[in-house]
């Protein structure tokens, strides 16, 4: 008994340890933005650099307006979650409810081969095939532009939807859709009104997480959406918070204010992320209550 209480109690030492270090990593980083991001807001001023609808980084007279990358950061998540979330949930479902064995594999196995493929590959392709064909569809001069940013991020938050989704599907205990069968309840009506709900929990979950996969992405976004720091339109080329520091960084002098600026960017992304995180937490957290 003295050995195994040991163990356990070394087992939970080490959980807890493990844990401390996560919320330690957090705090580091968050320390870190706030610490390099707020000098070059103190310099440009927080409304002009929020509110500000030019950047200008590298001109005589710099100007540092981050507006026209919170605004397309926005309209992008929330493109890619319109399409992305529907065709991830409904598939989960599929899957988990309806498919049989050997096409519920094939259908896992084509996810884990999405979720493994680089971001990079994902732009390559969308380079390559989406971005002209929107040009020919759409008759505009040039397809890469935040629809083609939509596209891209819609594809990319699939595999972590689908997968939650079919995990959180899969323990709803057999009973509860036992028990609307017997009620006389159609599958359809079981699956839609009974293990749903049940499993609202993991499935929000899932939208979570597409949501932070597509705030996050940078390298597939820059190769596919122009990269210019335009007010967001469908067909006109954007950039997005990601991809405003993946692409100037590298030739940023340290201790400058663009290099100071592209910190503050960061720090608004990341403060962007939390606040997503928190407002759905809260969100659940009201849910579980009722």
């Amino acid at each position: 008994m003295k050995k195994k209480q040991l163990f356990e109690n070394a087992v939970q030492a080490i959980f807890l340890l493990l844990g401390l270090v996560t919320v330690g990593c957090v705090l580091l980083i968050t320390v870190y933005l706030i610490v390099s991001g707020i000098p070059a807001i103190r310099e440009i001023g927080l409304f002009n650099f929020l509110f500000g609808k030019e950047w200008a980084s590298t001109a005589e007279e710099p100007k540092y307006g981050i507006l026209p990358f919170i605004l397309t950061s926005v309209y992008g998540t929330a493109g890619a979650i319109l399409i992305g979330v529907p065709v991830g949930f409904f598939t989960g479902v599929f899957v988990s409810k309806i498919a049989g064995k050997r096409t519920r594999a094939v259908i896992e196995s084509a996810v884990n081969l999405l979720a493994g493929i680089p971001s990079v590959v994902y732009g390559l392709v969308g380079m390559l095939v989406l971005v002209p064909g929107i040009s020919k569809i759409f008759h505009v001069p040039d397809g890469a532009s935040l629809l083609a940013a939509i596209f891209v991020l819609s594809v990319m938050i699939l595999p972590g939807i689908i997968k939650v989704s079919v995990t959180a599907l899969d323990a709803v205990p057999k009973e509860y859709e036992d028990a609307s069968l017997a009620l006389g309840a159609t599958p359809d009506e079981t699956f839609f009104r009974v293990s749903v709900p049940a499993a609202r929990s993991g499935i929000a979950a899932a939208v979570v997480l597409g949501v932070g996969r597509a705030v996050g992405e940078a390298m597939a976004v820059m190769m596919v959406a122009g990269n210019v720091a335009n007010m967001p339109s469908l067909f006109e080329s954007v950039r997005f918070l990601t991809t405003a520091v993946a692409s100037e960084m590298a030739y940023s002098s340290p201790g400058s204010l663009q290099r100071n600026a592209l910190f503050s960017i960061a720090l608004v992304l990341f403060l962007f992320i939390m606040l997503i995180n928190a407002t759905l937490n809260c969100f659940l957290k009201r849910n579980r209550e009722k």
